[in-house]
């Protein structure tokens, strides 16, 4: 029991210890990660980025020529959005790679259901994006 009121104590007077980042803590803090201010939709374009990915591939294996439009819509979608901002431009890249691999690693031929997957995918895509530009768009 005696030990308890000691913890207590010591926990008391550490807590204010905690509680400020340490002088050397704020100069390792760089300016880059200022700049590179998250935008409030960013987790929206991240599952845009991912749904591009899968219809892009799902597209691919499903039409009878290769179609490039979906990847040039990303690119689009970093140049617009992530452009000087090379975290963003990474996050939205692997966001378009998992939603391309996570169709890969499941289809490696058109199925129907790869093509109602297709279908539901780029009607999520489009909705997203209206929602994004009626919301935060100028």
């Amino acid at each position: 029991m005696r030990l308890r009121p000691a913890l207590l104590l010591l926990l008391a007077l550490a807590a204010p210890a905690f509680a400020q980042p340490a002088k050397d803590e704020k100069a390792a803090q760089t300016p880059e990660a200022a700049v590179e201010k998250p935008a409030p939709y960013d987790e929206r374009l991240e599952r845009l980025s991912e749904i591009l990915g899968a219809v892009s591939y799902l597209r691919n294996l499903c039409t009878d020529k290769a179609e490039d439009e979906w990847r040039g819509s990303m690119q689009r979608l970093i140049d617009l959005e992530a452009a000087g901002e090379p975290k963003r431009q990474e996050r939205l890249t692997a966001a378009f790679n998992r939603g391309y691999r996570s169709f890969a690693a499941i289809y490696t031929a058109c199925t129907d259901s790869a093509v109602v997957a297709e279908g539901r995918y780029r009607a999520e895509g489009a909705t997203l994006a209206t929602e994004i530009t009626a919301r935060f768009g100028n």
